[in-house]
């Protein structure tokens, strides 16, 4: 529903733009300044991802604007919020099983990249090709706070602190991928792409170190989601005191996969379309007339 709310808006949002924009003066303007927005999908790359989870169901909304500086290079500035998860309980190994520990996520992504085209412009945008390759990397910053459901209640992990770090809800990533562009018309562009995200993080799923024993716990449902062996059925001993828990030496990963609208702006949108005011003046009668027609001073 999400996705379609988004799509529906803005269709709404530039319809009116379209309808006035089909002059020949609109297309003399040249347009460097493009709004992108988008939905697709997530995929985690963790400790508790499985193979075959490249392509999963988690769902991921997309708004940037994009500037282009000449005929093939351009930067871009994205907004995204998405989804991750994982789950041991999807494991195809008994280890990961019986490890049975599970993670969800909502975050946000803040971007500036720069972007590649493959086959260069026109002289005018209206030029461009009719499909085109780009390649894009940059810089960016991800918000991330992995939880998790325990008898009927969501808890924060970060909060928990499960493993007993404290570590940043806050990462960098350095965003990179490719994607193909094809053109709808003279002012709107429909484009797929993938890009893999690589962070500094290794706890997107709060998951990376080792177990540690119960009694070092001050709080019973930190321990409690610590190690959730026994929760499995029959229930597992639980793991000794230092066992491993995750992979430290290598950070967690995400790749995001969006279909997005690219839609050229016009040369003065963010210019003021208020022409000259006009001054109204209350006209007075210069004379008065009595009841008889004559003048009344």
């Amino acid at each position: 529903m999400k996705r379609y709310l988004l799509i529906c808006l803005f269709a709404l949002a530039v319809a009116p733009e379209l309808v006035s924009a089909q002059s020949f003066y609109a297309m003399r303007r040249q347009r460097s300044l493009i709004f992108v927005g988008g939905v697709g999908t997530a995929s985690y790359l963790g400790e508790l991802a499985n193979p075959g989870d490249y392509l999963d169901a988690e769902p991921t909304i997309n708004l940037g604007l994009q500037y282009y500086i000449n005929r093939q290079i351009s930067i871009r500035a994205d907004v995204t919020w998405f989804q991750l998860s994982g789950s041991d309980a999807k494991a195809d190994e008994a280890s990961r099983k019986k490890r049975n520990l599970n993670f969800y996520s909502n975050n946000f992504e803040m971007s500036v990249v720069g972007m590649y085209n493959f086959y260069p412009h026109g002289r005018t945008f209206y030029q461009r090709p009719a499909f085109n390759f780009y390649g894009f990397a940059g810089i960016g910053l991800m918000y991330f706070n992995p939880k998790t459901d325990y008898q009927g209640k969501s808890y924060s992990l970060h909060d928990l602190k499960t493993e007993l770090v404290s570590y940043s809800t806050l990462t960098p990533v350095i965003p990179a991928g490719l994607g193909v562009r094809f053109k709808l018309g003279p002012f709107m562009n429909l484009s797929f792409e993938g890009g893999y995200r690589l962070t500094f993080t290794d706890y997107l799923d709060d998951v990376s170190t080792i177990h540690n024993d119960a009694s070092k716990f001050s709080d019973p449902i930190a321990a409690a989601l610590s190690d959730r062996r026994g929760e499995l059925n029959p229930p597992a001993p639980l793991a000794a005191d230092g066992t491993q828990r995750g992979n430290p030496k290598a950070n967690d990963a995400y790749i995001l996969y969006n279909v997005k609208l690219e839609y050229y702006l016009p040369g003065n949108f963010f210019q003021s379309n208020r022409g000259p005011k006009t001054i109204k003046q209350n006209r007075k009668a210069f004379y008065r007339y009595n009841k008889r027609g004559g003048l009344r001073k």
